[in-house]
């Protein structure tokens, strides 16, 4: 199966100005995602869509392709990523005069990914033909609110009316497709980024909450980095042979 790897990386961040070229650990942002791609052994080609030239030429650099830029009105601040990932794949396919089969998305904002958890996604979809999708998922036992038709606070699931310990509570899972997600590349055609038929990969890394979108947020995952290079660098291969 022909797989492609798509990291959607605009310029025009808000919250943290040239966000996708700042430097963590040493290296812009969206080297992160394309290292992690490659190193997973099970993608054949990655992709950057971006409307901005310096990200272009630092995704190059890391090894990734950019043969165009994406479009203005795929890069406003409203656009979705499921508009973002449709667009990328069909130019790209068109570009290159071939179909993928399976598509994976990962983001430069989301750097604490395992290249296992890409690997186990496509593995999972190869292998098992009625997945639609399979991503990355955060295990939590907290309880969660949402404010019903009525506008009254309740709890999201009725089980979370009991408290226990939570080495035995039931747990819910947290979607982290930006860290990975792969899915049947019909599904991004149609303007879906996952599907219904799902494979989950769950991980309780305390520092995959870490989406960086603010100063504040590079800075916590820079700290982060540092802890788990010196106490955990099975958690951060990446990192950790870079930082040797």
């Amino acid at each position: 199966m022909k797989t492609i790897c798509i990291i959607p990386a605009r310029g025009g961040s808000k919250g943290l100005p040239g966000k996708n070229i700042r430097v963590l650990a040493g290296k812009p942002l969206i080297h992160w995602p394309i290292k992690a791609a490659i190193a997973s052994g099970v993608i054949d080609d990655v992709f950057v869509s971006t409307d901005d030239p310096d990200i272009a030429e630092q995704a190059r650099l890391a090894g990734a392709l950019v043969p165009f830029l994406r479009p203005s009105k795929f890069a406003e601040d409203l656009t979705t990523t499921e508009d973002t990932l449709q667009q990328a794949l069909l130019e790209f396919e068109a570009y290159s005069n071939q179909k993928f089969d399976i598509a994976v998305f990962l983001t430069a904002t989301d750097v604490f990914r395992h290249p296992s958890w890409i690997k186990e996604a496509i593995t999972t979809l190869v292998n098992n033909p009625e997945i639609e999708s399979a991503f990355a998922v955060h295990k939590t036992t907290k309880n969660y609110w949402h404010k019903n038709e009525e506008g009254e606070w309740e709890r999201v699931l009725p089980w979370m009316r009991e408290y226990s310990s939570r080495q035995i509570r039931n747990k819910t899972y947290r979607e982290d497709t930006g860290l990975t997600c792969a899915s049947r590349a019909w599904l991004w055609r149609e303007g879906r980024r996952i599907g219904d038929k799902v494979h989950l990969i769950p991980n309780d890394n305390s520092e995959t909450v870490i989406d960086i979108h603010s100063a504040f947020d590079l800075f916590l995952a820079q700290k982060a980095i540092d802890y788990l290079v010196e106490h955990r660098p099975e958690r951060v291969p990446l990192f950790s042979e870079e930082l040797k």
